[in-house]
């Protein structure tokens, strides 16, 4: 029989607050966290704006003389570790060997530490080669991200990281899931982070043309999801963290339980690179598999945090995509994104749709859609536009969909 896995610990670092309390206050107002980007110069890129953390101090979390090795990244997925920890009630310092040897770490993260290679090649092209740091290769590779903040915390587990697009975290869950699920490792140290705001990457989204181009005047309005005025999404960072664990095992030793994954799926359209097939078959197929490893049929589910990215494609499909998956029982169900008050966190948005859910969850009220003023019609849904709602929630799903025709979904479940 398989084990039933809970969430027993969060952490937060999020463009709109930072830490658990805050991103709650911050995210049931409807604040948004999109501003004016600080991190470089922008004078020549069309796009200005983004989803920062700019109130974040890394060296808070890594030393000054490691930093120069390392990824934004790292600093970000060890803040968000470090609070998810705490939350739970485990003390590293205070396990044993074969303790530590029971918790593994899983990072989701689509982009990794690509901002650091694309300084490092600055360095190296623009005549600084000395400047270049020694660590280019092993810190440049996306798997050592988790090997960090397990070094962190001296976790002996495995160490692996989930790199499937934006999809990602939602994938890196439901990997540490199957772990508990399997009695391989009962406690999970797992969740999603992306540093993706660099110079280099912002003109090479800004090629594809789907980042939005009409806000730079006022960034907290530009992430529109379901909006007919919306022209593309709004990138941007954080991390979101979790300590996921076996239930008898997080029973035993008296742990709060936010919530618990009861089930997950994914699927792949095998049909093109960026592009969203129209029919929406994948995705609901997706969302149908979640559901039926959770055991419960569409009326059990009072809430969905939508991928809703801001583009006219992917809101358009989605939408489609959960009307197929739940009937008619989808314009029933009120819906959220979470893109609409961050921006988009690449492989960390489906742990970032996590911590919303739970949000909504623990407090009985769903965190609105901002900047939902004139919907598009082919979005007929009831997205709670502006203002959050009341509802009970004993079933949430948090879907995801990524470059590559990929699809993931999971179910949460209020633990009883």
């Amino acid at each position: 029989m398989l084990k039933r896995a809970v969430i027993t610990g969060m952490g937060v670092v999020s463009p709109n607050a930072m830490g658990n309390a805050a991103f709650c206050r911050a995210v049931l107002a409807g604040k948004s966290g999109v501003k004016t980007i600080t991190r470089f110069d922008t004078s020549d890129v069309a796009v200005k704006i983004a989803g920062e953390v700019q109130d974040f101090d890394e060296l808070q979390w890594v030393e000054a003389r490691e930093r120069k090795h390392l990824s934004r990244a790292v600093p970000l997925a060890i803040a968000a570790s470090t609070e998810a920890i705490k939350d739970s009630g485990i003390d590293p310092q205070k396990l044993s060997l074969d303790e530590l040897r029971e918790i593994g770490v899983v990072l989701g993260s689509g982009g990794g530490a690509q901002e650091f290679l694309e300084l490092q090649y600055h360095l190296y092209y623009t005549g600084k080669v000395k400047q270049v740091s020694l660590f280019t290769v092993p810190s440049g590779t996306m798997g050592t991200m988790s090997s960090e903040v397990a070094m962190r915390f001296g976790f002996r587990g495995l160490s692996h990281v989930i790199t499937t697009g934006c999809t990602s975290s939602t994938d890196g869950i439901a990997y540490a899931l199957r772990q508990i699920q399997l009695a391989i490792q009962p406690v999970m140290l797992v969740g999603g982070v992306d540093a993706p705001l660099a110079y280099g990457i912002m003109r090479g989204f800004g090629l594809m043309g789907i980042m939005t181009e009409k806000w730079n005047h006022a960034p907290e309005r530009a992430s529109r999801p379901f909006s007919a005025d919306r022209d593309g999404f709004v990138l941007s960072e954080g991390s979101w963290m979790y300590i996921l664990e076996d239930y008898d095992h997080a029973r035993a030793r008296g742990a709060r339980m936010y919530a618990e994954v009861a089930g997950y799926g994914s699927t792949c359209e095998a049909f093109h690179r960026v592009r969203l097939q129209e029919c929406g078959e994948e995705p609901a197929r997706a969302i149908q598999l979640a559901m039926k490893e959770a055991g419960i049929a569409p009326t059990n589910v009072q809430y969905a945090n939508l991928h809703g990215t801001s583009t006219e494609l992917n809101d358009r499909i989605e939408t489609r995509a959960l009307k197929l998956a739940l009937g008619d029982h989808a314009y029933q169900v009120p819906m959220s994104s979470l893109k609409s008050q961050i921006g988009h966190p690449q492989g960390a948005c489906g742990a970032a749709g996590v911590a919303a859910t739970i949000v909504a969850m623990q407090h009985g009220l769903i965190p609105p859609t901002i900047n939902l003023e004139t919907p598009d019609p082919n979005c007929d849904l009831d997205y709670v536009p502006q203002v959050g709602r009341a509802v009970d929630i004993e079933h949430a799903i948090c879907n995801c969909i990524a470059f590559g025709s990929k699809n993931s979904a999971l179910v949460l479940r209020r633990v009883s």
